[in-house]
């Protein structure tokens, strides 16, 4: 007699989204530069009833949280973890912009590498296509 397979945290995950009856999650990737179109892109996936994860504001801009370099660097890191975070938590990444860089190329591959899917408005920059 085979002992029971245990479910693995995904699979916990996703039974309890279906459990509770949430709506698809999106997150949304991509460059800083482009924050007016995540909000734009945050709009759109709201309207069309998804629930929207996405970063919160450019921390290269002035007046960021921190002014202090040692602790921006320890702060990017810390939201570059969340970042990752939001990623596992969805069901899908929504890259934003037509330029894709090496941080956005990394949560591309870190989303693949978990089996989301991965949709694009500038479906010309999948690095992968």
């Amino acid at each position: 007699m085979s002992l029971p397979r245990l479910s693995t945290p995904e699979e916990k995950l996703a039974a309890a989204k279906e459990e509770l009856n949430l709506l698809r999650i999106v997150v949304i990737c991509g460059s800083i530069r482009f924050m007016a179109e995540m909000r734009d892109a945050d709009l759109r996936e709201t309207t069309a009833g998804r629930i929207v994860v996405k970063p919160v504001r450019d921390m290269k801009s002035p007046g960021g949280f921190c002014s202090d370099p040692v602790e921006a660097e320890a702060l990017k890191v810390r939201l570059g973890d969340l970042h990752r975070a939001k990623i596992r938590l969805a069901d899908e990444v929504l890259v934003v912009g037509d330029y894709v860089g090496d941080s956005t190329r990394a949560e591309i591959a870190y989303a693949r590498s978990l089996g989301k899917p991965v949709r694009f408005t500038h479906p010309e920059v999948d690095p992968d296509a």
